[in-house]
């Protein structure tokens, strides 16, 4: 047997596996041993570490209280602590950086939901490609949004809103949670694609927005439907439509604002996790499918139920196109209503 530099093409670890088959049967047995060894060095289990999960928001709100769902899935799935990270700041880009920042071990991942879309496409305007070096994971879940107007408003359907908003550009206001928001994005596609000029009216916060809708001050308010509900029963406000393409199961009585005129309309909320672009692509797929099965949980898809959002794994890829296409959504309607963003 020839193990010289020129007769081992495959490297000294094949020359080892022949040698075994001329030694005896304990000392191959030993052998064996001794290669299985040498064979597993450098690739230890995954994760080996507890895994970081990063929300780029305060603690509290609901990527909060999903992220901490998914940790204790997590962490009974994989036998290995996932500790949740608040890191608010700068409309969600420190955490991103910081995510993007992280060693590429698989175990420093990042929860976003829509509002991300909206950083990206501005973050990768035209000669200023400034974002984070991220990679799709997977989708986790989405959900829509529902278009409400207070009760004494004199419009009961969508076809009604957009008629008054012809006639009266400019005059009809409403709110959001501050510009560039989702609620803020998704009442000025309708204005793109109903060729209406209603006007916005920003809030610092839901609950200054709600409460001026409440009392008449604002008219219009696209906002999160299970937030919705109560006003909704109490008479004090009225739903017009939700956002997304399809009807929500929670309220099912609710059209769609495509099947109420403004065909090819969607925009949803939706929750989806990223990891630093350098990570290999066989972590990547690790990641994927622990998130698969946790998805599956009672626990999380009740709790997301409950949020009027429904599971929504993904591939890898899947995520990346839908992300393509959620920042170009994005792009041209910040474009189209003159939007400035904060960064």
């Amino acid at each position: 047997m020839n193990c010289t530099p020129r007769g081992f093409k495959f490297g000294k670890l094949c020359c080892l596996v022949l040698m075994l088959g001329l030694l005896p049967p304990l000392a191959r047995a030993q052998s064996a041993a001794t290669l299985a060894g040498t064979a597993s060095m450098g690739s230890s289990p995954w994760p080996s570490s507890a895994i970081h999960l990063v929300v780029p928001f305060q603690a509290g709100g609901s990527t909060d209280m999903l992220a901490r769902s998914l940790a204790r899935e997590l962490a009974t799935q994989l036998s290995q602590p996932v500790l949740v990270d608040n890191k608010p700041g700068a409309n969600a880009t420190l955490g991103a950086a910081f995510v993007a920042n992280a060693p590429p071990d698989g175990l420093t991942w990042l929860l976003v939901q829509a509002g991300y879309a909206s950083n990206l496409s501005q973050s990768k305007a035209p000669g200023r490609d400034n974002s984070p070096k991220l990679i799709p994971v997977s989708l986790l879940a989405s959900g829509p949004l529902v278009l409400t107007v207070n009760a004494d408003f004199p419009v009961k359907t969508v076809q009604e809103l957009l008629s008054l908003a012809r006639g009266h550009p400019g005059e009809i206001n409403f709110g959001s949670a501050g510009t560039g928001s989702l609620p803020h994005l998704a009442s000025e596609l309708i204005n793109l694609m109903a060729g209406t000029r209603m006007t916005h009216i920003p809030y610092k916060g839901s609950a200054q927005a709600l409460s001026d809708v409440l009392s008449g001050q604002v008219p219009v308010y696209t906002m999160n439907l299970v937030l919705s509900l109560p006003y909704l029963k109490s008479g004090r406000l009225r739903a017009l439509a939700v956002t997304s393409s399809k009807r929500s199961v929670i309220a099912p009585e609710i059209p769609t604002l495509a099947e109420s005129g403004l065909v090819g309309y969607d925009m949803s909320t939706w929750y989806g996790l990223l990891v630093s672009e350098a990570t290999s692509k066989d972590l990547v797929l690790k990641i994927n499918h622990a998130l698969s099965d946790a998805l599956k949980s009672p626990d999380i898809s009740d709790k997301l139920s409950s949020e009027g959002m429904a599971v929504v794994a993904s591939t890898p890829l899947e995520f990346q196109v839908f992300l393509s296409k959620e920042s170009l959504k994005f792009a041209k309607i910040i474009q189209s209503a003159g939007i400035r963003m904060t960064p």
